[in-house]
């Protein structure tokens, strides 16, 4: 049985409105709670921001969604349903891979066309091994997301049962660049199935194999795009949450806490008290941290995720050589992560992450114009350049990566951009994101499972956490599952998920189809 916040639980006030806020609001609703959530911003979302520019609707945050299934279950805890409130568009294919000898694959999330691709790309071998990797991420996925993921630990000892052996037959705690390689013998190949461990802030050589099941998430389980763009789906959330009862309190920050005892009694944002029986919080953890005025003792400091640039551009034109999704790899690979994670200089040959979402909704821009959205990882401001550094760093770093995009065959980009908008770490600093990263803590084992900070602690007996810097960690569905998870702490609600829900059946079965 896990702990959970004693005494009088009926009115809990939820610090932030992004997705895991509004998933924890949710579920409490359902729970029959009185909720009330405080937003700094003006409008929901927080990292899953929205910006509006010259006519362009920019997503500030994550641009791929998978799972919906998880996505949907704050919904169906109230009563609604995802599905009734946004369009998600399935994306085919998931990604498009382009890479430095000119070759490119499409990465589909269905068996049969993902295997003749691979044929296509690199031989018989090479998919026969990619379908047995596929099974083994299924059996991944199975053995962890009941048990490791969607779980409130106490202490190590929460490990101990059978699907951790499972979970160690199956190579989980192996390294994921040789598991992988086990499967996949063609360099570019082992690539696209491991560059996802940078989400979990750790290099493919280093990361557990354990973390290939967000390969699983992003290549089997497939890949949505919300009309709308993704705001669309803490904007979808925040509007299920008022009908259903919740108090939404937007443009108000919260200064701090009131307390009697070791409860919180009350929140204070700017000059209101707002009186609460529980908290809910959801900012990065320094912040939380500060807040509820002490910070647990851990016996080494936390490790930071990488950070990104990131450059919102947009543009007169776009090329059609680019997918919804596109992954640049450059020629360089473990190197390149010696710089991000060691070095703490940005990467000589980076690897990019181009989304181009007017490629499935054109209403994101203007008439005849289009938004390109380019993610370059590099060092958090711990290792690398410090917050202050990047304002000269940044016009340097921008056009570097222009530069490289248009050597890799997108040219002219430079000369079609018509507005912009560049994120540094600089940026992520001024968020309150702890070492400029919106990545939060990194996944290493000690930063995992039951060793990553904890959503309970012992400095406020009513206060809980949610978000990537707490339990499960980084990703959307990860996010929303702490929400879910956070609220359980204060309803003693739980159960399994890693189920569709039955109102995505006939958006699976259009995926399947399709």
């Amino acid at each position: 049985m896990t702990r959970t916040v004693r005494g009088r639980t009926d009115h809990v006030v939820v610090v932030g409105a992004g997705l895991a806020g509004l998933s924890a609001a949710l579920h409490l609703l359902g729970a029959g709670r009185r909720v009330t959530v405080v937003e700094r911003d003006g409008l929901p979302g927080g990292r899953a921001g929205r910006l509006d520019l010259d006519g362009y609707r920019i997503d500030t945050g994550p641009t791929v969604l998978t799972m919906p299934d998880l996505a949907d279950e704050p919904f169906a805890a109230v009563g609604d349903s995802l599905r009734k409130r946004v369009e998600l568009v399935p994306l085919h294919p998931a990604y498009r891979a382009r890479f430095a000898d000119g070759s490119t694959l499409d990465v589909h999330t269905r068996a049969e066309r993902m295997t003749a691709e691979v044929e296509r790309f690199a031989g018989a071998r090479e998919a026969a091994g990619y379908l047995r990797m596929r099974d083994w991420l299924e059996r991944l996925y199975r053995a962890q997301m009941r048990r490791f993921i969607d779980a409130n630990f106490d202490s190590p000892l929460g490990l101990l049962h059978p699907d951790l052996v499972r979970l160690a037959a199956l190579g989980g705690f192996g390294r994921l660049d040789a598991r992988i390689g086990s499967f996949l013998h063609d360099e570019r190949l082992r690539r696209v199935f491991s560059f996802q461990a940078l989400y979990a802030g750790v290099p493919p050589a280093r990361a557990l194999a354990a973390y290939a099941v967000i390969a699983y998430m992003d290549t089997v389980a497939g890949v949505y795009f919300p009309r709308g763009g993704m705001h669309a789906l803490p904007r979808a959330m925040a509007d299920a949450a008022a009908d259903a009862g919740a108090e939404l309190r937007f443009g108000q920050e919260v200064t701090r806490l009131e307390r009697s005892g070791g409860r919180v009694t009350a929140v204070v944002a700017g000059d209101e008290r707002i009186a609460c029986d529980a908290v809910v919080l959801t900012p990065d953890l320094p912040v939380a941290y500060r807040l509820l005025g002490a910070a647990p003792r851990r016996p080494v400091r936390l490790r930071h995720s990488p950070s990104a640039v990131v450059l919102h551009l947009g543009t007169d034109r776009t090329w059609p050589e680019l997918a919804h999704h596109t992954i640049s790899f450059g020629a360089a690979w473990r190197g390149t992560f010696d710089e991000l994670t060691r070095a703490g200089r940005p990467m000589s040959d980076p690897s990019l992450l181009i989304t181009r979402p007017t490629a499935t909704d054109p209403s994101l821009a203007p008439p005849g114009r289009h938004l390109h959205y380019v993610l370059a990882p590099c060092p958090n401001t711990d290792i690398g350049p410090g917050a202050a550094e990047w304002t000269d760093l940044a016009p340097r770093y921008r056009d570097s990566v222009l530069r490289t995009l248009e050597e890799r065959g997108l040219t002219g980009l430079a000369s079609a951009i018509e507005t912009e908008c560049v994120v540094t770490p600089a940026d992520w600093t001024a968020q309150g994101h702890a070492a400029g990263t919106p990545f939060a803590t990194a996944h290493t084992f000690a930063q995992t499972g039951p060793f990553r900070p904890r959503n309970l602690v012992r400095s406020a007996e009513n206060a809980v956490l949610a978000g990537c810097g707490t339990t499960p960690g980084v990703g959307v569905p990860t996010v929303l599952l702490s929400g879910k998870l956070a609220a359980a702490r204060i309803t003693g609600a739980g159960g399994p998920v890693g189920r569709a829900s039955t109102s995505f059946s006939a958006l699976e079965a259009l995926h399947d189809r399709a």
